[in-house]
């Protein structure tokens, strides 16, 4: 049997930056309005850092505004409820990203509860996630599943529908989402998690299985049905195995096996992980588009 195709999530990635781009220059165009996005970072986690910085770059690099407010590590919940009070009132602020984790004296759900459901950049909100359960327009889609799902088309066109779909995980970020947007596509849907029995022999029986546990290498290559399209959703850094003192990234797939089963799949890094931050671009032109009475991209409609 031939390896798999690889799903080339950057080049796809870069092929929607170029198209919000396009998306942005025709809103300013047509209704003199530039989108802007709102970015809180509290405290100096490293890994948060970095995503924070290219998130800003990509929201140059399309012509957005950025709103950066980076806080210190002992800001009072009450302070950053203030700010969101703020960025919401702001008119020039289309969408609002809170950088999680959130230092543990802050309530995360109180936080992200605070931001205007239509200001929602990252879709985590709970009128965002009813809308999303209930297929109500308007809604925005956490930008992880978005990407997973625009790859999926991308890979099977309109073959999604009927496929059995598993997802591996239950998080409000990734795994609840992913499952509703598959159903969406009238795929019969199947959410798999710590507790389910016999885990190996469920992701058998998917034509499309989206690995979202967190866990390295945790899904095998013979859990794998042969033909399968696999969305590896996972970031995980292990120790490199030849190289003594440095790691390597790996998904929640062991990739070397799945590829030789697959009929498609994600790789780490190059999959899904560039598509987040293009879907945090998408979805904050697709709210400022909502605000101007403009037309809002189709790919933001999920």
């Amino acid at each position: 049997m031939a390896e798999a195709k690889i799903i080339d999530g950057k080049a796809f990635a870069a092929g929607l930056r170029a198209r919000v781009a396009e998306g942005v220059a025709a809103l300013k165009g047509s209704h003199g309005v530039t989108p802007g996005l709102a970015v809180v970072l509290v405290g100096e986690d490293p890994a948060s850092q970095v995503y924070v910085r290219s998130k800003e770059k990509a929201l140059a690099d399309l012509g957005m505004n950025s709103f950066d407010h980076h806080m210190p590590a002992d800001l009072g919940e009450a302070e950053l409820l203030a700010l969101i009070d703020r960025l919401n009132a702001d008119p020039a602020v289309h969408g609002i990203l809170v950088q999680l984790p959130l230092p543990r004296h802050i309530d995360t759900a109180r936080v992200l509860a605070r931001i205007v459901p239509e200001k929602d950049a990252d879709g985590f909100h709970v009128v965002n996630a009813g809308l999303l359960a209930t297929g109500g327009a308007g809604a925005i889609v956490p930008c992880t599943p978005l990407g997973s799902l625009l790859l999926l088309r991308d890979t099977l066109g309109s073959d999604l529908k009927g496929k059995r779909a598993l997802v591996l995980g239950r998080s409000n970020i990734v795994g609840k989402p992913m499952a509703q947007l598959l159903l969406q596509q009238d795929c019969t849907v199947t959410v798999a998690h710590s507790r389910t029995q016999d885990l190996p022999g469920e992701c058998r029986r998917a034509d499309i299985l989206v690995a979202a546990v967190g866990r390295p290498e945790m899904v095998r290559g013979d859990w794998i049905k042969p033909g399968a399209v696999v969305i590896d959703v996972g970031i995980n850094r292990i120790p490199h195995p030849t190289e003594p003192g440095k790691t390597r990234l790996v998904g929640d797939v062991a990739y070397d096996e799945a590829v030789k089963v697959a009929g498609a799949i994600t790789p780490v890094p190059g999959g899904v992980g560039p598509m987040t931050i293009a879907c945090l671009m998408l979805n904050t032109l697709a709210a400022a588009c909502r605000a101007a009475g403009a037309p809002v991209p189709a790919e933001a409609l999920a």
